[in-house]
């Protein structure tokens, strides 16, 4: 039982996929495509006005990056973790690609217009825009789920330990949770009146309160367990 890597910066869980892949690299492609779509309507300012109005995109463009970097980074972590490359996992890895860059826009367009670019929103249109976001963000991390219960599947071949496996089983529990926000997100948008429909943007703040909650229980198992393990 390892308690901690170094190389990998991630302790108590063995990486078993060390080379990167065509996958990976074709994956890394599009989410540098991805990146490069939330800034590719922004031209070189030319004079200085045109460059504080360029500016004034930068808090935007700073959320959608963040946004994307935590997408990519979950999806680098699993194939670190389970190294899989077999038919199931290329498949789900297309389909989160499609829905990422399916994201891109919605997201850019969202945050554009709540940090103040010259992006307006109708009441009528922000119903549409959060429901469209919701089912993208749905989708992204129902993908995830999916893999993670892929991985699961097949932990016995993977020779994943107990606490890999509780690991595994809290991705799968967090994913389903963020799933879940954005589809609540969505049914707000459709059943709230306009003048009350940006609730359904706010509700994206209980991210923040879910990871609060699950670091205080999951996490707490987690450490009791790998604190056995190492008394072993």
């Amino acid at each position: 039982f390892t308690k901690s890597n170094r190389l990998t910066g991630e302790d108590n869980f063995r990486w078993r996929g060390q080379e990167i892949s065509r996958l990976e690299g074709f994956s890394d492609a599009v989410f540098a495509f991805a990146l490069t779509l939330l800034v590719v309507s922004l031209e070189v300012p030319k004079t200085f006005h045109e460059l504080l109005e360029a500016m004034k995109g930068f808090v935007a463009f700073g959320a959608c990056f963040a946004f994307l970097a935590n997408i990519w980074f979950q999806h680098y972590r699993f194939f670190r973790r389970y190294g899989l490359q077999d038919t199931t996992s290329v498949l789900l890895n297309c389909v989160l690609l499609f829905c990422v860059l399916f994201y891109v826009y919605p997201l850019k367009f969202l945050f554009l217009s709540w940090f103040g670019g010259a992006t307006s929103v109708e009441p009528k249109e922000a119903t549409i825009l959060f429901v469209v976001y919701g089912l993208g963000f749905a989708a992204v991390f129902l993908v995830f789920t999916l893999l993670h219960l892929h991985a699961w599947r097949l932990r016995v071949e993977l020779q994943l330990d107990e606490l890999e496996q509780l690991k595994t089983l809290h991705k799968i529990v967090d994913h389903t949770a963020m799933m879940i926000i954005g589809i609540m997100s969505c049914c707000l948008a459709l059943v709230l009146p306009e003048n009350l429909v940006g609730i359904a943007g706010y509700f994206y703040t209980s991210i923040g309160l879910y990871f609060w909650v699950s670091g205080v229980f999951l996490g707490k198992h987690q450490r009791q367990l790998a604190e056995k393990l190492r008394a072993v």
